[in-house]
């Protein structure tokens, strides 16, 4: 088994060499020799040797034949190779000697075709030297003709195209360094015209501004013509369905056509074309920028760079100056900047792609809204003269629409004219104010004297007065009212006019007009006339004949607030009795001013009675009384007999006046006689009068029935019956008790109606008869009667007593 298995082994290890490259036989034969088989195997060895030796010997025979006949052959060649050698040597030789000359020519051509073809290089390589020359000849002219971005086009041209088919020429090299100092310079030279540029239209924006304005003016003008002939239009078909119009129609219609010729000055709109921003402002340096920026991939830095700059010049335009205010040309050159600025940038905006656009308008825009707002409620507050707030209302309108011309909402410059419509109306209130005390101030209070049918047509003119008995008297006549009812009156409508001037333009409609106005109408009577009337009223050294005119006058302008009325819906349009329209106050106003004087009257009368009062002088221990009254009294009835005799100046038809004559005269009356009776009861209970003697009672009746006698006699005219008597009734029971010494009724009836001295209180009683008693038993009244002395005071006792009780009585 174990001989087997190594035959087997040697047969493997046999394969291998025979089919293993020698080199790579190594391992293969140590492995025969670390074996205890090496003989065999060198026997076996051998053995495959004598095979392959005999195989090859084998096929040596089989070849032999065939290879002893290929060297026949070849031997056979050798000689016919010999002699075709002979022949090719001799040929070559016969056809070097030919070719000599033919070489020589060759070398000659091809000399020439290769100068032919440097010929043709260079050609082709000037060729396509030329452009790049030419186009960097071209490219100094447009730089020295400052035409750069042409220029730096071609440069791109140069750059891209020309030097890359030029090859690597020397020059070439040196323009490729050049090209980019060349941009560098064109940039920077381009930035230099855009700062110059923007320095141009911050300057000059006043005068581009006030160019977009006079063309916003002429188009307002040319709408404004159409609007005209459309009311011309409408007034001729008026006036011939009404015939001919009023003043308050001829007032509305110049109104209607009526322009503010102080904003700009716009000779003629149709002939004298006014040029716009882009005839003013040259904007190819912007444009020029614009572009090269661009070309260079720099556009993000530009567009940054412009808006930068325009938001500091905005800053700049919308800083107002100082004293803008003082003058309206102040105002106009703001808004003239403003103006400009925007025009510019809505220019540059609609002839650029993407330099600017809407959103960065809008916010500069709503940055210009708030600025200029501001600064025109700061500014406006110091303004004092209301032609210069109108003035300025109309150039704020102006400024408005030339801007929403332009695209700008403008909502709230109408708004903020809107709130300036409150601070315009306190300074027309403070000019009216003036008007009006300088009106009252100079006005006579006396009825006005009319000596031709002229002078009266005049005033009636001015005033809507109509009396159809004072126009059947003769002339010369006189008017009730004094002169400043056709001056309050003719004021009051100016004022009326000055508020309708306002509110034009402002894009409100008639009943917001109509409303306003009456609003600002209600301040002017509620407020400043009404004031004024209460300063006429007031004032010192007013007499009476003043306050019964002022009376008067008040009474007519009360009757003329309707024709207010009439005339306000006749210049806004608006029906006086459309729903929710505003009521004017000027009856409550003329009312209270009338009541107002009635009161001065009265008071008037009574600090008169007061100051008469304050000369009696009365002997409170007089024995007995005089025969005639004191002095002072007879002087104040004389004065308030002829005081009364002047109310007879008042109108009389209740038709023409809420008021008849004798009213304001009876109350008067009765308000004097009354105080007068309080007075005179006040000076007889005071407490510096300690005693009063019955004499001095017996003069103070005297007195009462002088005063008795003054209203019996009827001093105004009106009264029933013994009315007026009834102010001096307490008075009069008072001392009938004493004189009478009737205390036995009075203690008896008192609380009744039908009691004799149901006016006299018991407190007024008992304090006049404490002053009554004899305290120092000297100078009694009751001197004379000696003997009843004990009796009479025991008696004054008694009712003092009674008094007492019967006020103690009353009080539980």
């Amino acid at each position: 088994m174990a001989s087997a298995e190594t035959a087997a082994e040697h047969e493997r290890i046999l394969r291998e060499i025979e089919s293993t490259d020698s080199n790579c036989i190594g391992p293969t034969l140590r492995s025969v020799y670390d074996g205890q088989e090496h003989g065999l195997f060198m026997e076996k060895l051998e053995g495959r040797i004598r095979n392959h030796d005999r195989e090859i010997e084998k096929m040596c025979n089989h070849h032999f034949q065939g290879f002893v006949d290929s060297i026949t052959e070849l031997l056979k060649v050798r000689g016919e190779a010999q002699k075709l050698k002979g022949q090719v040597t001799e040929t070559n030789q016969r056809l070097q000697n030919d070719g000599k000359e033919l070489v020589s020519t060759m070398d000659e051509l091809r000399q020439c075709r290769l100068q032919q073809r440097n010929i043709a290089t260079t050609i082709d390589k000037l060729t396509h030297c030329l452009p790049v020359l030419e186009m960097y000849s071209k490219l100094q002219e447009q730089m020295r003709a400052k035409r750069y971005y042409p220029a730096l086009r071609t440069l791109e041209q140069l750059e891209e195209s020309c030097l890359p088919q030029a090859g690597s020429y020397r020059f070439c090299a040196i323009m490729a360094e050049n090209i980019p100092c060349m941009r560098t310079h064109i940039r920077d030279v381009s930035m230099s015209d855009l700062k110059d540029f923007l320095e141009s239209i911050r300057k000059h924006s006043d005068k581009i501004g006030e160019t977009a304005m006079k063309q916003a003016q002429a188009q307002i003008s040319r709408d404004n013509a159409v609007t005209s002939q459309q009311w011309s239009a409408r007034g001729c078909r008026l006036r011939k369905d009404q015939g001919s119009g009023t003043n308050v129609e001829r007032a509305g219609r110049s109104l209607l056509s009526e322009k503010d010729s102080r904003i700009l000055d716009v000779e003629d709109a149709e002939k004298d074309e006014v040029p716009g921003a882009q005839d003013l402002v040259d904007f190819s340096p912007v444009y020029r920028c614009l572009h090269i920026y661009s070309v260079l991939g720099s556009r993000d830095i530009f567009e940054n760079y412009y808006r930068k700059q325009r938001r500091k010049q905005a800053r700049l335009v919308l800083q107002p100056h100082s004293n803008m205010h003082e003058t309206l040309e102040g105002y106009r050159r703001y808004f003239n900047q403003i103006v400009g600025f925007f025009v510019v940038e809505d220019h540059v905006l609609h002839t650029t792609q993407g330099l600017v656009n809407r959103a960065y308008l809008e916010e500069l825009w709503e940055l210009a809204l708030s600025k200029t707002i501001a600064a025109l409620r700061t500014h406006s507050s110091y303004c004092t003269d209301p032609d210069l707030v109108l003035d300025l209302k109309n150039l704020v309108v102006l400024f408005a629409d030339t801007l929403q011309g332009y695209g700008f909402p403008v909502n709230q410059l109408f708004d903020m004219l809107l709130e300036m419509r409150d601070q315009y109306g306190e300074i027309l209130l403070k000019k009216w104010n003036q008007s009006f005390r300088q009106i009252l101030d100079q006005d006579n209070y006396s009825p006005i004297p009319v000596a031709s049918p002229d002078e009266y047509q005049q005033i009636t003119g001015q005033f809507p007065f109509q009396d159809a008995e004072l126009n059947k008297m003769s002339f010369p006549k006189k008017l009730p009212f004094s002169e400043f009812v056709p001056k309050v009156y003719s004021q009051l409508k100016e004022f009326i006019y000055a508020c309708l001037k306002y509110s034009e333009d402002l894009h409100l409609s008639s009943t917001e007009i109509d409303d306003m106005i009456r609003k600002s109408t209600n301040l002017l009577l509620t407020r400043t006339l009404s004031h004024c009337l209460q300063y006429a009223i007031k004032k010192k050294n007013v007499g009476l004949t003043e306050l019964v005119q002022i009376i008067i006058n008040t009474t007519h302008l009360e009757h003329s607030c309707h024709y207010l009325e009439e005339f306000i819906s006749n210049i806004t349009n608006v029906p006086p009795d459309t729903i929710n329209a505003t009521k004017l106050y000027g009856t409550s106003t003329f009312k209270d001013a009338r009541h107002a004087a009635e009161e001065e009257i009265y008071t008037n009368l009574n600090l008169k009675i007061d100051q008469f009062l304050q000369l009696a002088d009365y002997d409170w221990m007089a024995a007995q009384g005089g025969g005639q009254a004191s002095d002072y009294l007879i002087d104040l009835i004389a004065f308030l007999c002829s005081t009364f005799a002047v109310f007879t100046h008042l109108p009389g038809n209740a038709i023409q006046h809420a008021m008849l004559p004798g009213k304001v005269a009876q109350t008067a009356c009765m308000s004097a006689c009354k105080h007068l009776s309080t007075s005179l009861l006040q000076l007889l209970l005071e407490a510096d009068v300690r005693q009063v003697s019955m004499g001095a009672l017996q003069q103070f009746n005297v007195d009462v029935r002088e005063c008795e006698r003054f209203a019996r006699a009827g001093p105004v005219p009106g009264f029933q019956g013994d009315t007026l008597l009834l102010a001096f009734i307490d008075l009069r029971q008072l001392l009938d008790l004493f004189t009478q010494w009737d205390w036995s009724t009075y203690l008896a009836d008192y609380g009744r109606p039908t009691c004799k001295y149901l006016r006299v209180n018991p407190h007024t009683a008992l304090a006049l008869l404490e002053k009554m008693k004899d305290t120092s038993r000297k100078n009694n009244m009751f001197a004379p009667f000696r003997k009843n002395d004990r009796d009479k005071q025991k008696l004054i006792d008694t009712v003092v007593k009674q008094l007492r009780n019967l006020i103690a009585s009353n009080q539980a």
